[in-house]
């Protein structure tokens, strides 16, 4: 048996041997066609060859598509040499054409050239100067820069605009700290020109990085340059409108599906992707207008769908279809980025791209799978069974996720460059830098500052994805400006309530006081660690500094004059434990718009809407001590410290913009500052006439820096379980919240 399965195995290799000698010596006869002879081989065969070619219509009649796609036809060998001609330095990283050890040594500070006296400045590119300027990494030192940004408009580099730039290379080549681009930075929204329109920016620039629209993603050189949104004149430089989605609807589906309404492009690069979209417009849910009616040659280039296309085109109201469709298309023009693309953003209607091999908009550290459907503009045509076909569930996570992204990087010019510098330090200081987690989720990575942590699992707004509770405990952090004389002042009450609560670890005194620091023996004596700081500067932005010696995540903010109670202490950072991110407290305020001034008010009138809850008795988390601190700029620290007033405020505005939710008020005696003035103490900053005018004006400013108001006004008030019901007192754990 076992002699038969060797013949068997013997004679099957022999039959394989021989039929892989007599093949390959047939293989071997054919001849290889040279690479010219393979080129006219497939320009004869303009695969795939249809049987029924002649009987199924192109979606570009051969009128329409002349001069076609330029950079669809081009060979692999002319597609390198233009690549080559435009980025000479295509594999620049940050290790190769970058000094590193410059940044290392100065900081990451960055510095923008004087303007040319000769050259205009457009209005754009003023916007993204004057974000640059107003950022904390701004400096007007070259020699404390290690970033540099030219003061040549650079944004428009079609040779055929009114704003392009002539002479550039010679004009950079004067600057001495150019050094063939190296630590430079380019910002730029259009290249190239009619007709192909390439990348080339009509100058050198070495080994500059570029921040630019429309990227190919061929010609994009990774952790280098720094895709941006394609953005209009109008678009504003600070704060920028919201998003339209007022409210998450169920189903998220709106009238229309699928909508488009632009150019069409007769002739030229992009052509063929907008001449081919009135196929798949059907009038009912998916509406795809194109006109052909713009340029001054219009008439004489049209074909024989113009007419009726313009006709269609004027029928529908663009803003009306943007409010009211569930999906938008975003194809390609002469350029691979659109305006679309941020408008389908705003409005909630999720962007299907139609530009294929464009490097979306940051999409070094924005995971854009959650946001857009990725199409192919070969295959318009399964489009729309392709959004049909995509569930509710993930219509309204897309669509909530384009509000995400609109307001925290794309809602305004400042916001765009502020998250081109972030990603441009993150580079650089790679072991402090930003994951993919904080850049996809709220609040953004431009509010997370990673010097204070690179774990996720430390900042407050991340407790909820991550399945984490604060400890229960804090740190009491009683601000006092007032000399200690008695032992009957408000300060030593304060510190025995605190001492009796179970959740408080540590209470720390911020000595801010003219006067010298009393002796520990005139301090009360407590079961945990009494510690008292001394101010550095004496002033109200201090009370916010970062101290190492906060060991607590939960914060009691505290001034020296508070009344509060043990169980109104503890009750309150119950309440805080289940909202980390936000502002929790007893005396609140609220602001309001004065339409006879235009201008915004402040009351502090009790009513039943609020909107922020003052820090002198409120809890919060340590993190916004260091937002507080390095996050806001010099200006605004500086006024609060000048006027001795409103920081308070600038707090509430700072946690709002970050959480875009209102601070939570909880139930409290009204005995707080009120109490106090009825009492005579006239020397309180709350008698002060001018006290009240000053915090007018904060507001007014603090919302002029932040581009819009970001205080949300709430009714919520969080009481104990049987708050003043009728049921014996015995029966409630906060007793002493309900005695006068």
């Amino acid at each position: 048996m076992q002699a038969r399965k060797k013949y068997i195995l013997t004679a099957f290799c022999a039959c394989w041997l021989l039929l892989f000698y007599f093949g390959g010596a047939q293989i071997r006869q054919l001849k290889v066609p040279s690479r010219r002879q393979s080129e006219e081989l497939a320009a004869a065969r303009r695969w795939p060859a249809w049987d029924d070619e002649a009987t199924l219509k192109s979606f570009v009649e051969r009128s329409e598509g002349d001069g076609g796609d330029v950079e669809l036809r081009e060979s692999p060998k002319t597609k390198r040499e233009n690549r080559a001609s435009v980025y000479k330095d295509s594999r620049c990283r940050m290790e190769t054409c970058f000094d590193l050890p410059l940044c290392e040594q100065r900081g990451f500070r960055v510095y923008i050239y004087p303007l040319s006296k000769t050259d205009k400045v457009s209005e754009s590119y003023q916007k993204i100067l004057s974000s640059i300027q107003g950022s904390r990494y701004y400096t007007p030192d070259p020699l404390q820069a290690c970033l540099f940004i030219m003061g040549i408009d650079t944004l428009d580099r079609d040779q055929l605009s009114l704003q392009y730039i002539h002479n550039v290379d010679a004009k950079i080549q004067n600057f001495p700290l150019w050094n063939n681009g190296r630590n430079h930075l380019i910002f730029n929204l259009y290249s190239g020109t009619w007709p192909d329109y390439t990348e080339d920016l009509g100058f050198d620039i070495g080994q500059a990085m570029v921040a630019k629209a429309s990227f190919y993603m061929e010609r994009y050189r990774p952790h280098f340059d720094v895709s941006i949104p394609l953005f209009s004149r109008e678009h504003p430089q600070k704060g920028g409108e919201k998003g339209w989605l007022l409210s998450n609807k169920v189903p998220p589906r709106r009238k229309y599906l699928l909508v488009f309404k632009g150019k069409r492009y007769l002739t030229g690069i992009g052509s063929d992707t907008r001449n081919a979209l009135h196929h798949i417009h059907n009038g009912k849910d998916i509406i795809s207008l194109t006109t052909c009616k713009h340029g001054k040659d219009w008439v004489k280039h049209k074909d024989g769908r113009c007419d009726r296309d313009n006709q269609e085109y004027e029928k529908y109201d663009y803003q009306e279809l943007l409010h009211n469709s569930t999906f938008c298309l975003v194809p390609r023009g002469r350029r691979l980025g659109s305006f679309r693309f941020l408008e389908s953003l705003q409005a909630a209607c999720i962007p299907v791209l139609l530009s294929n091999g464009w490097e979306l908009p940051f999409s070094d550290v924005i995971d854009w799978s959650k946001t857009v459907v990725v199409g192919d503009e070969r295959l318009l045509l399964q489009v729309p069974s392709t959004v049909r076909s995509i569930d509710n569930d993930k219509i309204l996570a897309f669509r909530q996720h384009t509000q995400f992204l609109w307001d925290a990087y794309f809602s305004s010019v400042e916001k765009i460059v502020s998250t081109t510098l972030e990603i441009i330090k993150d580079r650089i200081f790679t072991h402090v830098s930003r994951n993919k987690h904080m850049w996809n989720k709220l609040p953004g990575g431009l509010f997370v500052l990673p010097q204070y942590s690179t774990f996720v699992a430390d900042y407050p707004f991340y407790y909820l994805d991550m399945g984490l509770t604060p400890k229960k405990e804090f740190t009491a952090l009683i601000h006092a400006v007032s000399p200690l004389v008695s032992q009957s002042q408000p300060i030593i009450k304060l510190i025995l309530a605190l001492a009796k609560s179970k959740y408080c670890s540590q209470i720390i005194v911020l000595w801010n006081c003219d006067k010298p620091l009393v002796p520990k023996n005139k301090w009360p004596s407590t079961r945990m660690p009494l510690i008292v700081i001394k101010g550095g500067r004496k002033t109200m932005s201090s009370r916010f500094f970062p101290y190492d010696v906060i060991t607590t995540d939960a914060v009691l903010s505290l001034d020296e004059d508070t009344v509060l109670s043990t169980n109104e202490v503890d009750f309150a950072f119950i309440v805080w434990c289940s909202f980390p991110d936000r502002i929790v407290g007893y005396p609140a305020r609220s602001h309001f718009w004065d339409s006879n001034k235009g201008l915004w008010g402040y009351t502090s009138k009790w009513t039943n809407e609020y909107s922020m809850v003052l820090t002198g008795a409120a809890f919060y988390h340590r993190y916004y001590h260091y937002l507080f601190t390095n996050y806001l700029p010099a200006s605004l620290l500086a006024l609060i410290d000048q006027t001795a007033n409103c920081e308070d405020i600038l707090m509430n505005f700072l946690v709002s913009a970050v959480t875009k939710l209102p601070s939570i008020k909880v139930t409290q005696k009204k005995q707080y500052k009120e109490t106090l003035m009825q009492q005579g103490l006239k020397s309180t900053l709350w008698a002060n006439p001018d006290h009240f005018t000053q915090r007018q004006n904060c507001i007014n400013t603090f919302a002029s820096w932040f581009g819009a108001m970001p205080l949300v006004q709430s009714q919520l008030r969080l009481d104990p379980v049987l708050f003043k019901d009728q049921v014996s007192i015995l029966r409630k754990k906060y007793r002493d919240i309900e005695r006068p």
